[in-house]
């Protein structure tokens, strides 16, 4: 029995999921995106229509949509929606006077029927910077205890730093696998 089991899940941790990256401009989402895929930081511009990558993290492969974030490209972020199985939704944790915009997006994206499924991990990213919001106070800022039938959860994270992305990939390899 055992050994099926783990033939099951070498079948199953081969197969490619969904992932968007998305977030409003300026907020390191495809900064994340090259850490993860590269190991280390790239140098990038604002992105204009989007990246795609595949990122294979322990026995997950996952294509990357890491989508741009500034305000004309936003109302094209639904056009990426289907089959997607998870949002990594990036938040720049020391721009304050954003994060009202920021909670628009992230609650207008999450009532879209197509991402229904789609668990959702927050990254509190730039938390290595002096006056960064504590994940606490995103969560609180986004409204994530409201959320209800979805699995969630934050990060204090930063790419630059590499502080938190194994910690949240792995809540997402984990999360995946047992969804």
């Amino acid at each position: 029995m055992g050994g099926f089991l783990s033939i099951f899940y070498g079948l199953f941790g081969q197969k490619e999921r969904r992932i968007l990256i998305l977030g409003l401009d300026g907020a390191g989402k495809t900064t994340i995106l090259y850490r993860l895929q590269v190991g280390e930081v790239v140098t990038t511009i604002p992105t204009i229509g989007f990246n795609v990558e595949t990122v294979t993290y322990k026995n997950l492969k996952f294509q990357v949509w890491d989508l741009g974030g500034q305000t004309s490209i936003r109302p094209y972020w639904r056009c990426y929606y289907s089959n997607t199985d998870a949002i990594i939704y990036v938040v720049d944790s020391v721009d304050r006077e954003r994060i009202g915009i920021s909670k628009q997006e992230l609650i207008s994206m999450l009532d879209e029927e197509e991402l229904k499924k789609s668990i959702l991990l927050v990254f509190a990213n730039k938390q290595d910077c002096d006056q960064a919001m504590s994940p606490a106070e995103i969560a609180q800022e986004l409204g994530l205890s409201k959320l209800r039938d979805r699995k969630w959860q934050i990060f204090k994270t930063s790419a630059l730093k590499n502080i938190g992305l194994e910690e949240a990939m792995e809540w997402l390899v984990t999360t995946l696998q047992s969804s």
